[in-house]
């Protein structure tokens, strides 16, 4: 049986701190959960604006800790993917942020699916997205 890899974009994980049953769900069917450093990124930075910054940080840390959950390099072979992915929804009139480009182009470049509350990844051909709609 082929094991179920995911990436976890920005909402996702903020979906499953807020207690969202179907993405906590997801994670917890997941063999292997990846982020990157983008992610890691958005994620510091929310938490650096907010009023739990300390708690978010250790709840992190404790997610990164586990056997389950990678944090995958960007390296060049992502960054020509970025093209890809960039060109694609130019052609296509279809620009989405930057930020979740980079994070596609890493769920193609490893072959893992998007989990992910925002439905613009929808619009990449080149991924697998599993979009939960915000309650």
């Amino acid at each position: 049986m082929e094991k179920k890899k995911i990436i976890l974009d920005t909402s996702a994980y903020s979906a499953f701190l807020k207690g969202n049953e179907e993405v906590k769900a997801a994670i917890q069917q997941a063999d292997q959960i990846f982020l990157n450093p983008v992610i890691l990124g958005e994620l510091l930075a929310g938490f650096s604006v907010g009023k739990k910054e300390e708690k978010n940080r250790a709840t992190l840390q404790e997610f990164l800790a586990s056997s389950r959950v990678t944090v995958i390099d960007i390296d060049e072979e992502t960054s020509e993917r970025y093209a890809v992915i960039l060109k694609t929804l130019y052609m296509n009139g279809t620009p989405i942020p930057t930020n979740d480009i980079w994070i596609a182009a890493s769920a193609m470049q490893y072959g893992l699916k998007v989990l992910t509350m925002d439905n613009h990844y929808l619009n990449i051909s080149q991924i697998l997205t599993e979009y939960y709609q915000a309650p």
